[in-house]
């Protein structure tokens, strides 16, 4: 386990045991404290200790901060990533039964007819990486990120799959990969938060599980800002509140603040000092991060902003931003990909409102020197079936159901292998044929490149020691540079 995060740990432990002989007051308790008191060394350095300092991982890592593309709902692989000649061969004819044997789909039977995409596939770059026509801008980038088309859940619906993405588990309540990230790492910047939320699209199934700290310290939790109007609320004091005025108050809140944490030991104690002051540093710092204005017209233009328009294109580009303040982890939550009909339409929208921005980002941060120790992902919770679902009761024709047991995403920068296309799905994309890469697999990868050893970055709640690959796990060598 990380050193500082003992520490935390030990604060946690001896302030609480402290709280409870203190509010005994009997003699045994008494002379537990005494104990306790004659070496608290292990509680005096945290509590001299800003909980989100930046930390050493368990080893040096090759990546130092994540933007993760998080594209929920469900994209096609069939229609993006992952091209299959035999669904254009037998395109409308039935399913072999040995494919779907055992498996139930929510919307179709499973002896529904096959379809291929309506999108042609081509090869780009130097590493031949397979596309379709679908990405009109991506192709750029074809060197530089890594398909995964061996991805593999264990989670069929919205919920459920977007949670165990984010969190390693199909239940509500555990840490997501931004959390253990930041309890892991720490902060990097003293005028933001370190783990950031923004969204487009519709809001996503799982809400705030996506981005919550589950049993860590909400300290650790992920930061929304609006999707609508400004991105930050209040960075301006009511009229005739000064700044002084304002700090000589929150000072005196700081201190009632911390005599209760140093009696109770109580984490979220510790959440509140550090939220009031970050809101107060954040009046200086907001203004400063939204000002597009400062940007190049070039810059602008590559993204696709529309200066005092919130979209996926300015998330991308206050991504950037962001990691250049010091924010750790910024996930965008773009909730837009549940194409039960019309799939090759709900494609091509999608695609005119993420292509541009998503290549943009990826292009602007290798530029600036920053892809090398970025980690930016692209992908969903699961992807769409090989065949059809049509329902004229539902107003439904052309579209695909949701397929958790073959789907794709990409990765790039961070120690990635660039240009590489990992795994292959069968004949038909029913079921991965080699490399599979399940969510925890997945996740351990990730945090190898943070520089964490998976199995040890840990958090004891309820009398055991939880991981965020919980508790399965190998790291995929084949992905590493």
């Amino acid at each position: 386990m990380n050193h500082d995060v003992e520490i935390e740990q030990e604060l946690v432990k001896h302030n609480s045991r402290r709280w409870f002989f203190r509010e005994c007051g009997v003699g045994l308790g008494s002379m537990a404290l005494l104990s306790l008191l004659k070496d608290d060394s292990v509680a005096q350095t945290a509590a001299g200790k800003n909980p989100m300092a930046p930390r050493q991982p368990h080893f040096k890592p090759r990546a130092k901060r994540v933007i993760y593309l998080f594209h929920s709902g469900g994209p096609s692989q069939l229609d993006l990533f992952d091209y299959k000649p035999s669904l254009v061969k037998y395109n409308g004819k039935p399913v072999p039964k040995e494919f779907t044997k055992g498996i139930d789909y929510a919307f179709i039977r499973p002896d529904a007819g096959l379809y291929a995409s309506e999108f042609k596939f081509a090869r780009h770059g130097q590493s031949g990486a397979e596309l379709s026509e679908a990405w009109t801008h991506l192709p750029k980038v074809a060197d530089q990120i890594t398909i995964i088309r061996s991805m593999m859940t264990d989670a069929i619906n919205h919920a459920p799959g977007q949670v165990l993405m984010q969190t390693g588990s199909i239940q509500f309540g555990r840490p997501s990969f931004g959390a253990w990230v930041t309890y892991g790492l720490g902060s990097e910047s003293q005028d933001l938060p370190a783990f950031v939320v923004l969204s487009s699209g519709g809001g996503t199934s799982g809400g705030a599980a996506n981005w919550g700290a589950g049993f860590l310290p909400t300290l650790y939790q992920g930061v929304p800002f609006q999707r609508t109007g400004p991105p930050i609320l209040s960075l301006s004091n009511p009229r005739g509140v000064t700044r002084e005025m304002q700090r000589r108050s929150l000072d005196t809140l700081k201190e009632l603040n911390e005599h209760h944490l140093g009696v109770t030991g109580d984490p979220e104690t510790a959440t509140r000092i550090n939220a009031y002051e970050m809101a107060f540093r954040m009046q200086d710092s907001g203004p400063d991060l939204m000002d597009l204005s400062k940007e190049s017209k070039a810059t602008l233009e590559m993204y696709g902003v529309e200066q005092g328009k919130a979209s996926y294109a300015t998330n991308c580009l206050l991504a950037r931003r962001l990691l250049e303040r010091g924010v750790r982890f910024v996930q965008l939550n773009h909730e837009a990909w549940d194409h039960h009909s019309e799939v090759a339409k709900g494609v091509r929208s999608q695609m005119r409102q993420t292509d541009q921005a998503t290549t943009a980002l990826i292009l602007d941060l290798k530029q600036r020197g920053l892809l090398d120790d970025t980690i930016v992902i692209w992908g969903g919770e699961f992807g769409r079936t090989p065949m059809v679902e049509s329902d004229p009761d539902a107003n439904r024709s052309l579209g695909r159901d949701h397929h958790n047991k073959a789907f794709s995403i990409f990765v790039a920068g961070g120690g990635f292998k660039p240009g590489v296309t990992l795994g292959e799905t069968d004949e038909f994309g029913f079921n991965v044929a080699e490399d599979p890469v399940h969510v925890h697999d997945l996740h351990a990868t990730l945090l190898q490149l943070l520089g964490f050893d998976h199995s040890k970055l840990t958090y004891r709640y309820q009398g055991r020691d939880f991981r965020l690959t919980d508790v399965h796990g190998l790291v995929i060598d084949k992905l590493l540079a």
